[in-house]
């Protein structure tokens, strides 16, 4: 196991949840990887949140760039 990954653990058995130090308890590989996960996930969703605003945005914009070109040439 990586030295980084072992710091990560260990920092992972002194926090619970509620970001208070948790009593000295051994964390299990597949609990920390079940909570990595979890948060991989939430991590994914919020991104696709972002994704799907900045298409609209970019969507918006077009539009409206259309609009103008269309305006101009319609003078």
């Amino acid at each position: 196991m990586s030295a980084a990954l072992e710091r990560a653990i260990a920092r992972f058995r002194r926090r619970r949840k509620d970001g208070t130090p948790s009593p000295s308890r051994r964390v299990t590989l597949a609990e920390f990887r079940a909570a990595t996960e979890e948060r991989l996930r939430g991590l994914e969703r919020e991104m696709s949140e972002v994704k799907g605003r900045v298409n609209g945005l970019i969507f918006v914009l077009a539009g409206a760039v259309a609009v103008q070109v269309l305006l101009r040439l319609l003078e």
